[in-house]
């Protein structure tokens, strides 16, 4: 198959969407599938990767790091067309996706398209009234999901939501998957840990994910100072770059907290696991998230998941076997990462569970599980024509 990944942001950019195209699109060209992601092109970044068409744009005004790709700029509709792509999967509901909507129409080949996000969780990018914006936001995505053939939830809290909201396509199960680290974390947990000039036998806990407000970070950082009173030598490493790091920089000093917190910035995600690896704990404070890509990810390396309620918590620990959730309070939260430090054994039956828990998610699988849906439509709309001959003619071709 000739296949299209339409997304509005993709590397240099690093965040859970981006990874997810990059993994399915890795996991597809393993099988054999001709992959092009279409995606922006970003200021600075003059690299030509092959599998990739780079779309200009313009920088977000709301968002710096972040470009509005032109759909309609001189050469890009021609380009797409000379892909002769057999299905258009866009991953937003804008720019490139509704770009990818009109161009699948055109080819007549199935749209598929991915819910990734919560979008009205993130109506405070978008110059308005957050709470109309918010409206209008959903409103939009599910009107989007009702034009595609099919969609892709990569969470059972999406299709809920979807479902709830009036969407009426088809919708599948498809997570991201992660790889599951193998050998023993305790020796390449040493390792990492002097490659990252940390002290071995401190406590270090970790986040992973943009310095964004909906990642509650503010939150972390207030319950980080409550577990400093019991663990005074312990370290927060947050890896990651966003907007919101000088406010988040700024609270760490008026938390008097500063020494203990490191922000990383940002890391090429082939180089985060070395993070996952030497720490001891995942710390998990957003309630945004769809799948919670990063949380997955450390339960593959057997990191054990300090969380708050969340949609993507509650499917990934609503047993309590790879972490724990813990209430959206700061006193509590710090309470439950204490607790676990203090029990070590505790900690790494967890962590061996998630490792179990993260095995579910093989990303050949959950690409095989994809192609198979891409093929499925695939027939069906070349069965359509036939059917149609069929209905004129009252003839059943041999």
């Amino acid at each position: 198959m000739r296949i299209g990944l339409f997304t509005n942001n993709y590397r240099p950019l690093i965040n859970g969407l981006a990874t997810s195209v990059e993994t399915f699109a890795r996991a597809f060209r393993g099988a054999g599938h001709e992959v092009t992601v279409v995606a922006p092109r970003y200021p600075g970044d003059h690299s030509d990767e092959p599998g990739v068409l780079r779309v200009p744009g313009l920088r977000a005004p709301t968002h710096h790091a972040y470009v509005l790709p032109l759909a309609w700029w001189p050469g890009v509709v021609n380009a797409v067309a000379a892909l002769r792509l057999d299905v258009f999967h866009a991953q937003h509901p804008s720019l490139l996706g509704s770009a990818a909507a009109r161009w699948a129409r055109r080819a007549d080949r199935p749209l598929v398209f991915t819910h990734h996000t919560y979008y009205d969780r993130y109506a405070h990018y978008i110059p308005g009234p957050t709470r109309l914006v918010a409206r209008l936001a959903v409103r939009q995505a599910v009107a989007f999901a009702n034009r595609a053939d099919l969609v892709i939830a990569p969470a059972p809290a999406v299709a809920r939501a979807l479902r709830s909201r009036g969407l009426r396509t088809p919708i599948a199960l498809v997570p991201t998957g992660v790889a599951v680290s193998s050998g023993s974390r305790d020796i390449r947990r040493t390792a990492r840990r002097q490659a990252l000039d940390l002290a071995e036998g401190i406590p270090v806990f970790l986040s992973v994910g943009r310095l964004a407000r909906e990642k509650n970070l503010a939150f972390l950082l207030a319950a980080f100072a409550r577990v400093l009173r019991r663990l005074p030598a312990a370290r927060l490493i947050l890896v990651g770059e966003g907007d919101d790091r000088p406010r988040l920089e700024r609270s760490a000093g008026d938390l008097g907290i500063s020494g203990c917190v490191r922000f990383v910035g940002s890391v090429p995600h082939e180089a985060v696991g070395d993070y996952y690896l030497a720490a001891d704990l995942f710390l998990f404070p957003s309630t945004s998230e769809t799948q919670g890509l990063a949380a997955l990810e450390a339960l593959a390396a057997g990191l054990p998941v300090v969380a708050v309620p969340s949609d993507a918590a509650s499917d990934l620990l609503a047993n309590g076997e790879g972490g724990l959730m813990t209430p959206e309070d700061p006193a509590s939260f710090a309470g439950s990462v204490v607790e676990l430090w203090e029990h070590p054994a505790r900690m790494r039956a967890m962590g061996e569970a998630g490792r179990h828990i993260a095995a579910r998610y093989a990303p050949e699988a959950c690409a095989a599980k994809l192609l198979g849906l891409y093929e499925d439509l695939l027939r069906a709309r070349e069965s359509a024509p036939a059917r149609a001959r069929i209905a004129r003619t009252g003839e059943a071709e041999t």
